[in-house]
């Protein structure tokens, strides 16, 4: 009898023992969650030095999630088209409501707008502080001090469609200068370390403005609206096939003195790519509000 008693005791303990190994073995895939597959994100943007760093920092948190992020440089008209028609996921760089208001009229149908990632912008037409003049009325009395000549950017971009606008309005006796954002500051800096008069198409945000002593001219006639905000804008169907993605980009917000110390550290040489791992790096606080939860 005691023999038996002693026997089930070994059976009991044996099949506890089989049972707390199984569960052991299963608990692994039982805490297991599942996750979007990870693949290919596509941005595009204006080499504007904004967008330059707006579009690293998220490049770089994308990649820190696990996608594989391409990223181009294209013209104001190419990006709008790009994401409107498919071909690229999103961009960061989307000035609105007034900058690129036709380039969203013409790609409406094919794209999602995520709203303002950065209020607070401005565009227009930019001198040094120095100049004698404050407002656009008054350039016609600079012409020849200007040599006739307002500084440009690239030539499909929104801003220089509203300079064109507002040459015509205000009959200023000057001519457009075609160029990119890097020619327009390096023009810039030259007559500025010359003592030179200029006038350039100057945005909100830009490093310019915290490396030299500049101002906006008057716009009485409002050829450059007010307020602008950059939007986030992704094409049609990426919240359905990348849904994680899609929420950061949506998450995404920032402000003038973020993008600023992005674009500062870029123009003082360091690389976009570790200027913007240098950003997100300082700001995980800020960072994990844009990511989602689970």
């Amino acid at each position: 009898m005691w023999l038996f008693f002693i026997s089930r005791l070994r059976l009991l303990f044996t099949v506890s023992l089989l049972l707390l190994l199984t569960a052991c073995e299963k608990e692994p895939e039982e805490k297991t969650v599942s996750s979007e597959p990870k693949g290919p994100i596509s941005l595009v943007y204006v080499e504007w030095a904004s967008e330059i760093a707006s579009t690293h920092v998220m490049k770089a948190l994308l990649t820190s999630v696990g996608y594989n992020v391409s990223i181009k440089p294209v013209t104001a008209d190419e990006m709008w088209k790009s994401v409107g028609s498919g071909t690229a996921d999103a961009m960061v760089a989307a000035w609105l409501p007034s900058t690129h208001a036709h380039y969203l009229e013409q790609n409406r149908a094919g794209i999602n707008d995520f709203g303002p990632n950065l209020t607070g912008t401005r565009i227009g037409l930019v001198v040094p502080s120095s100049l004698p003049i404050n407002s656009i009325t008054e350039l016609n009395s600079m012409v020849t001090e200007l040599e006739g000549k307002i500084i440009g950017i690239d030539p499909g971009a929104g801003l220089m469609k509203k300079t064109r606008l507002a040459l015509k309005e205000y009959q200023l006796n000057f001519e457009l200068m075609e160029g990119s954002g890097t020619t327009m500051t390096q023009a810039l800096t030259e007559a500025i370390n010359n003592s030179k008069p200029i006038v350039v198409t100057g945005w909100t945000p830009h490093w310019k403005f915290a490396k030299f002593d500049l101002k906006y001219l008057a716009d009485p006639k409002g050829i450059y609206g007010k307020q602008e905000f950059i939007h986030t804008i992704a094409r049609k169907g990426l919240q359905t096939d990348k849904p994680q993605a899609a929420a950061i980009l949506n998450a995404f917000e920032w402000t003038p003195a973020d993008i600023a110390q992005v674009m500062v550290w870029i123009n003082s040489g360091m690389t976009p790519e570790k200027s913007a791992e240098r950003w997100l790096s300082a700001n995980k606080e800020k960072v994990a509000k844009w990511l989602p939860k689970n």
